[in-house]
């Protein structure tokens, strides 16, 4: 795995660190580190220095876009006008409530689809009007609005039909519901194609030409909540307007995080208070959600366990069953019959795992007897009866394994379906788009794509991506890449540097979790292993305490047990620092677990012994547990000294 550390201005830094102590959300987590006496937590080996580097990375130098970013509240919405089209579909919706019309909502069937309807269905009801809903069949009747379903829906006497996270190339279903009389109002976040938008009454998607909403990067949920938030603004009093806001920050988040559209900007708003307001759930399905995902109510969930945990079971309905399952879920209002339906969300994700772990185990068997596959630039898989909604799931298990673009493809009949996924630098929908000529359907975007074709032009296609990802990539491509924050000495690793690491919070894309480098770090005992997968590593600062010198356990790193210090014992850090360095007192030396997840086999080529020096990429996080809880690392990777970030690299670093 190559280590890449990106160039940062250390005057810029510094000048941001310095800032970062007039926030209020920092002064109660100032101390300096309690292993270095450093008497300016702003300086270099600081907390808010660390802090600093982060956010200028992300290119947040000023101190006032810094605050906004570490500190999100919901006045840094956009104002939802501001999004075309976004006013001519209120009064549609205002006019058909007045009406008491009939509306049907037309949503996908993934995480963004189900959450977007429930938004979108939920404020219309609170707003005095009535929505019914359709979630197409992954397998029946696939992605996108059909024109069946509008014709059937006109005939039921709908007059309006509004599209959630799909519709923007819907042309032919557009010309279907102008001809039968029916409103479309289409609203999506996906990218326009060539030809514009379709003719709809009105078109919502901050991504088509001319819009001038300041935020291009929502999910399909997202936009859903701005059509949303502009109905609720003009029918409802201010205080149940934002009331109900708040309510909906925990769908939308739960879907932002799922989709993984970048969690900056509005996202962010999103994602930092849903998942606050998570923890305060009342709705009965999503509590019984929770509840089957074993997320503890005493506390706000992260992206991680809504990634990883919550998104799954609500995919699982759209993938191996029926989505409005989902739609369901959160409309009951019987805590008995939440538990029913969370509980077949739990068990379909149970049967997605396992036709998950049986089509992976066929890809890699298939690949390990083929040499062509082996060599091939993006691996092209194709089996019979694989379950079409775990195919792109299989995809990225290829990738995260081989690291290089690969599609896997399930024939059915005469028919053929794929799901691709893709790694950073090759854009997977120009490879697509290449090879359209062989498509009956396709769509996608950098980094994942689906298509349908005959099983005839399989081979063909295989032939086709190969040959187009040699013109675009070369062998150093696959190799797997991890982005650097910082170098770090793991004695300046603190209680206030995991404090001010959570302000970055929430993990996801656009905002990793940081991985820091520490070199030369002592192993002071042999490895564990951990259910012959993982490892458990003891390692200190590099260099050895002289006689006498203290040695503290990760749980002794610690000022209270859940890593909250209060303002006292922040004090008692600061004078027990100043007073160190007045009297020349050697610094204690800390020594962390480090977990390695899935890194057994490394032992096998790499073996690791007590007293070892190695270089270690790490995230920092902590272990909740009362009696041994405390700091830990998890360790990203590890190789000998000198061989992770050439010295051209730390130089332009700036560290």
């Amino acid at each position: 795995m190559r280590w890449e550390l990106a160039a940062t201005n250390p005057a810029q830094v510094r000048r941001l660190a310095d800032a970062l102590q007039d926030l209020p959300e920092v002064r109660p987590i100032l101390p300096s580190s309690a292993f270095r006496p450093i008497s300016d937590p702003a300086e270099p080996g600081g907390a808010l220095y660390t802090l600093a580097q982060l956010l200028v990375r992300r290119g947040l130098s000023e101190p006032e876009a810094a605050a906004r970013y570490l500190n999100p509240h919901i006045d840094h919405l956009h104002l939802p006008e501001q999004m075309t089209g976004l006013r001519a579909a209120v009064d549609r919706l205002d006019a058909a409530i007045e009406r008491r019309e009939p509306m049907l909502i037309y949503g996908d069937y993934d995480v963004d689809g189900t959450m977007a309807i429930i938004i979108l269905k939920t404020a219309i009801e609170l707003c005095g009007g009535a929505a019914d809903f359709h979630v197409p069949h992954r397998i029946r009747e696939g992605y996108d609005l059909r024109d069946d379903v509008i014709e059937r829906a006109a005939a039921a006497g709908i007059r309006l039909i509004i599209s959630v996270d799909m519709g923007i190339r819907a042309f032919a279903p557009a010309e279907t519901a102008q001809r039968l009389g029916v409103d479309l109002i289409v609203t999506d976040h996906h990218l326009p194609g060539a030809d514009g938008v379709p003719k709809a009454l009105c078109v919502v998607n901050p991504n088509q030409e001319g819009c001038a909403y300041p935020y291009k990067q929502l999910c399909g949920a997202g936009v859903a909540f701005k059509l949303a938030q502009g109905l609720m603004q003009r029918r409802l009093d201010q205080k149940d307007h934002a009331r109900m806001l708040r309510s909906f920050l925990k769908v939308v988040a739960i879907a932002t995080i799922a989709d993984a559209v970048p969690l900056t900007g509005e996202n962010r708003v999103f994602a930092k208070l849903g998942l606050n307001e998570l923890r305060h759930a009342v709705n009965p399905g999503l509590k019984a959600l929770l509840e089957v995902a074993q997320i503890s109510s005493e506390r706000s969930p992260n992206s991680t366990e809504v990634a990883f945990r919550i998104a799954p079971r609500i995919n699982a309905a759209g993938r191996m069953d029926v989505a409005r399952d989902v739609i369901e879920l959160f409309s009951v209002k019987d805590a008995e019959r939440a538990r029913l339906l969370a509980g077949k969300l739990d068990r379909l994700n149970a049967e997605r795992q396992e036709e998950e772990r049986r089509i992976v185990k066929a890809v890699e068997e298939r690949i390990a007897g083929d040499a062509a596959l082996n060599e091939a630039y993006c691996i092209v898989v194709d089996g019979e009866g694989w379950h079409r909604g775990v195919i792109g799931i299989a995809a990225t298990r290829v990738v995260e394994r081989h690291h290089r673009p690969a599609v896997v493809i399930t024939r059915e009949d005469e028919e053929a379906f794929g799901s691709g996924r893709s790694i950073r630098p090759f854009h997977l929908l120009e490879a697509v788009e290449a090879s359209r000529a062989l498509f009956t359907r396709y769509g996608g975007h950098s980094h994942a794509c689906g298509f349908s074709m005959p099983c005839a032009n399989v081979a063909q296609l295989r032939a086709e991506l190969d040959a187009f990802a040699r013109t675009r990539l070369t062998t150093a491509d696959f190799d797997p890449t991890l982005d650097v924050e910082a170098e770090l000495e793991l004695d300046e690793v603190s209680p206030a540097l995991y404090q001010v690491l959570r302000m970055l919070e929430p993990y996801g894309t656009g905002n990793h979790e940081p991985a820091f480098v520490s070199r030369g770090v002592k192993l002071i005992a042999p490895p564990k292993i951990l259910k012959d997968k993982h490892i458990k590593l003891k390692v200190k600062a590099g260099e050895r305490p002289e006689v006498g010198q203290e040695e503290l356990s990760a749980v002794a790193v610690l000022v209270t047990p859940n890593c909250h210090p209060d303002s006292a014992a922040i004090r008692r850090s600061e004078k027990a620092a100043a007073n160190d360095a007045k009297t020349g007192k050697q610094r204690l030396s800390p020594v962390f677990d480090a977990l390695g997840w899935h890194m057994a086999e490394r032992l096998q080529t790499t073996p690791l012994l007590a007293g070892d020096a190695i270089d270690i990429a790490f995230t920092i996080g902590h272990n909740d547990h009362d009696e041994f809880g405390g700091i830990e690392l998890g360790l990203c990777d590890f190789k000998a000294p000198g061989c992770s970030i050439s010295a051209s690299e730390r130089d332009e670093s700036g560290l």
